[in-house]
């Protein structure tokens, strides 16, 4: 899935820093916000430093750059088709994750980008010739992700794994999967702070407030909102005791079409894409145990999208209106990386 990049000169000018318990759970589940590549340690960038939270998703912020005496470990895994890469290392003697994305080229830009840029020379022959472009700075972008202090699932979360394919029966929920949840209490308390405007609520885009069907509508961290080619968006519904796919029932309907419904309407008003060319669809399993549905441009290739982990919202509601316990009963398949703790337990059981 992940191949290696070398000799790639990559200038770093937009920096998002995440610190403190809540924001770490929100890099676990965006990486996801990887969701999902190596490194020198000195990044001449001006960026916002986090410190610590204060238990209600407050945080404050100091220039700094935090990266100036970032050390390189390691490189954990690197993508050359989506340019990016995660890089494990020490910040001030804490364990830290970085993570570089390269920004998409915007078509906004392009007239700067070809009066504004230097060329030079690699090859010609015949027609064909190949150059090495160096943009404005400006243009020249890098998303750049630090998760500090760092833990060492967050290490193996980003490190290149081999996966498995999962069969989960209903059984094998009740028996497996649902009491690993349990005993683990994955903690969604930043969520409780995005849904309680304690956190992130400058970039909440939408909101329903209703108890039942409502939800807040919020751009992934994935997306750098700077063109809708990668668009990618998350709802999150106010409703606190749906954990996941399997979770959900008929009666649950209201709560997913009008998620559906007001979701789509929102980003065709914002940003002029028709449901035609959206991608909207829920994770099994989920990185974070709070009913979210991503909603994603159809011709972007969002980490998770694949048929082994999505379900599209529109069949999960067929399926429901056929079937009031579709889910509580069906048999689910998902993929879970090697050092996955769930995926002990299925193989504990016999299951793999």
């Amino acid at each position: 899935m992940f191949g290696s990049e070398s000799g790639i000169e990559w200038d770093i000018l937009s920096t998002q820093t995440i610190f403190g318990s809540s924001s770490r759970n929100m890099a676990e589940s965006a990486a996801k916000r990887r969701t999902d590549s190596g490194g020198s340690g000195d990044l001449n960038v001006e960026v916002k430093k986090l410190k610590p939270d204060h238990g209600d998703g407050r945080q404050e912020a100091e220039s700094g750059n935090i990266l100036s005496a970032f050390k390189t470990s390691a490189v954990l895994n690197d993508s050359a088709r989506e340019k990016i890469i995660f890089i494990h290392g020490k910040v001030a003697d804490q364990d830290a994750v970085v993570i570089l994305e390269k920004t998409p080229i915007r078509q906004d830009s392009l007239d700067e980008l070809f009066s504004g840029s230097t060329l030079k020379l690699e090859m010609r022959n015949d027609i064909y010739s190949t150059y090495r472009l160096q943009a404005p700075p400006h243009l020249n972008e890098i998303k750049t992700t630090v998760v500090c202090p760092a833990t060492e699932k967050h290490v193996k979360k980003y490190q290149r794994q081999e996966s498995f394919l999962v069969e989960e029966t209903a059984e094998d929920y009740q028996s497996i999967t649902l009491p690993y949840i349990q005993k683990q209490s994955f903690s969604v308390q930043w969520v409780y702070n995005v849904l309680e405007k304690k956190a992130e609520a400058e970039r909440i885009l939408y909101e329903d407030p209703d108890p039942q069907v409502g939800f807040l509508l919020l751009p992934d961290f994935k997306w750098d909102q700077k063109q809708v080619d990668d668009l990618y968006l998350l709802a999150i519904v106010h409703q606190r005791n749906i954990k996941s796919l399997r979770d959900l029932r008929s009666e649950h309907l209201p709560l997913l079409q009008n998620v559906l419904q007001k979701g789509k309407e929102q980003i065709l008003q914002r940003y002029k894409l028709p449901a035609s060319q959206l991608r909207v669809y829920l994770h099994y399993q989920p990185s974070y145990y709070h009913l979210h549905v991503h909603f994603t441009k159809l011709g972007y290739e969002a980490p998770g999208c694949g048929v082994e982990r999505a379900h599209l919202l529109t069949d999960v509601i067929q399926n429901l209106q056929s079937d009031p316990r579709y889910y509580e009963t069906r048999t689910l398949y998902f993929p879970l990386r090697a050092d996955d703790g769930l995926l002990g337990k299925f193989k504990e059981a016999g299951k793999l």
